[in-house]
């Protein structure tokens, strides 16, 4: 015996009930996580052209690091690696950038040497590309600065978008989460910095 968990209106329309409701909500964790961590950085005042340049650094990082492993799953690891390769960068004297550079470099190796050139020359590509942008806007006036860097945050979720369409190179749910992160915390500095 199974128990329907819906009703219906006057109308006869059937309306999902709360357990319904509830396994809908749970099946966007990506989203809520993408969107809870894009918030929690714009309500506690953090997110600034350079945490917009490293996100969009490190996010470009994990897409390449999936590649040139051959394994989706390395994206979500590689939040941390990343994280990692920016402190201990600037740890060792070095700027947060030339330590994703040079992370890129050995992934980009790694991948040719696995025979994945394909997948990886593409997310190689991106990252220098949303690399270069990240860091033209730490090089420019700040307010400007802004502008560039949320732009191409939010422009990140269009790399998003096609990674989750194809269900390729990064799990569904990393390419999900990073689209609602990119999108909101993008548009809010872009916010931020025409209210001033």
């Amino acid at each position: 015996m199974s128990i329907e968990h819906t009703t219906r209106t006057s109308a006869g329309a059937r309306v999902a009930t709360e357990p319904d409701a509830v396994r809908t909500v749970l099946s966007r964790w990506p989203a809520l996580l993408g969107l809870g961590a894009a918030v929690l950085l714009l309500a506690t005042g953090v997110a600034d052209r350079a945490t917009l340049a490293i996100g969009v650094s490190a996010a470009a990082l994990c897409y390449l690091a999936a590649a040139a492993l051959g394994r989706p799953w390395v994206a979500w690891a590689s939040i941390v690696g990343a994280s990692l390769v920016v402190v201990a960068s600037e740890v060792a004297g070095l700027p947060w950038w030339a330590g994703i550079g040079i992370t890129a470099l050995v992934l980009l190796g790694i991948g040719t040497v696995r025979g994945v050139v394909r997948p990886t020359l593409p997310q190689a590509a991106a990252l220098l590309g949303y690399g270069t942008l990240a860091v033209t806007a730490l090089a420019i006036d700040p307010e400007v600065g802004l502008v560039v860097a949320g732009l191409t945050l939010a422009g990140h979720a269009v790399w998003d978008v096609v990674h989750h369409r194809r269900n390729t190179v990064v799990p569904r749910s990393m390419a999900e989460a990073c689209l609602f992160f990119d999108v909101v915390l993008g548009l809010g500095c872009l916010a931020l910095a025409v209210l001033g």
